[in-house]
């Protein structure tokens, strides 16, 4: 079947380019001019904002930066290098610490104003006078919160947060007053952008996730969305998204609550929404409840993933409520994911193998690797 027989809406490629390189997967060298350039100027998810509670400091990782991330007892947020600037030591040991007005090192007892990060005091230390107070509080780290999720960005001018869709394509959901249910984190042997990839094509699907091709039959023909079809027109018949009788993505395809009061009917419609906000998460927003799946690079060939679901208030009222059934569908499919995106990984080792050769479905990918290139100065 020829080009000719797709709508010129639709995203699919004109051609088959070439992929990334094979080092893009598996060389340190690569790995940390990613973590220099991209994770070193990009905005990256670390949860929700709500989650980080008064009184204490979180450690999160920044591509190769550690960061704590604090909420003082007033409650005002904000995040600064895990590290003091007298000598280097780490502020924060523990993956969360107890914190009050002062963030305390460990080291030689300097401490600094949990609010601005300015140097209070340098303990048993006696400084001359060309030792300027001012030019060494706390190294902050600059916060953003979109939809109740909060992002940091070790850039001193950071842009904007990276999405592939309008930051305004949930609006229709009250994502500012859901709750975290479950959270699950799963580690997986192979590169971050394998995983990427992996998300961005359903040619895989048919043969990987048989339970999501039954929910959301489009995927089992080896498409992500309708104009991908051979036929397609917008003037044409509406392809149907979900299954007859499905309007969630739960595993009997029925909303585990209420249905968010302020969606619109085309939201309950198409019954979910996506947002991919490169490097670090993607949100998938359901009539009934929210989902976000972070990716962490531990090293060129280990990523982790971290995934969330949130609820309204009233849904996780509802007597013998378990917000882990609900997860269950999703972590079926994250797992067949991670094992479809380790197989990948460890045949990309062959040196049989030298780049990938992209199918017009796989715009995506094209995308997210051309995005890759710019960010690091026009790489192969």
């Amino acid at each position: 079947m020829g080009h000719q027989d797709y709508h010129p809406l639709s995203p699919r490629l004109p051609h088959c380019p070439e992929g990334l390189p094979r080092a893009a997967y598996m060389d340190k060298a690569w790995y940390d001019r990613e973590m220099a350039t991209i994770f070193a100027r990009q905005w990256v998810m670390v949860g929700r904002a709500a989650d980080f509670a008064a009184g204490k400091m979180r450690r999160v990782t920044l591509g190769e930066a550690q960061v704590i991330v604090v909420r003082d007892t007033a409650g005002a947020l904000a995040a600064w290098h895990n590290s003091c600037p007298h000598r280097g030591s780490e502020l924060c040991r523990q993956p969360e610490e107890e914190v009050g007005k002062l963030i305390r090192c460990p080291y030689h007892a300097f401490a600094f104003a949990a609010s601005d990060g300015r140097l209070v005091s340098t303990a048993h230390a006696v400084p001359t006078e060309d030792f300027d107070r001012s030019a060494h509080g706390l190294r902050p780290v600059a916060t953003r919160i979109w939809n109740g999720f909060l992002f940091l960005n070790l850039s001193a001018e950071p842009g904007e947060i990276w999405s592939d869709v309008g930051l305004n394509t949930m609006d229709s959901w009250p994502m500012d007053s859901l709750i975290t249910g479950h959270h699950w984190e799963h580690d997986i042997d192979c590169n971050w952008k394998t995983f990427w990839e992996n998300y961005s094509e359903c040619l895989h699907c048919p043969g990987i996730h048989p339970e999501l091709c039954d929910l959301v039959p489009l995927y089992g023909k080896g498409v992500m969305s309708p104009p991908v079809l051979a036929g397609w027109s917008p003037d044409g018949p509406e392809v149907p998204l979900l299954k007859e009788g499905a309007t969630t993505w739960t595993k009997d395809g029925k909303p585990c609550g209420p249905i968010f009061s302020t969606l619109t009917e085309a939201d309950r419609k198409v019954g979910y929404a996506f947002a991919s906000l490169w490097p670090s998460a993607y949100v998938v927003a359901h009539i009934d409840y929210v989902r976000s799946v972070r990716i962490v690079p531990l090293g060129p060939e280990k990523t982790r993933l971290i995934a969330e679901w949130y609820f309204a208030p009233e849904t996780l009222a509802q007597p013998d409520f378990d917000p882990a059934d609900v997860a269950g569908f999703a972590k079926i499919v994250m797992r067949q994911d991670g094992e479809a995106s380790e197989m990948n990984q460890r045949g990309m080792r062959s040196p049989a193998f030298k780049a990938a050769r992209l199918m017009p479905e796989e715009y995506d990918i094209f995308r997210f690797q051309e995005w890759i290139r710019a960010e690091m100065g026009g790489t192969p």
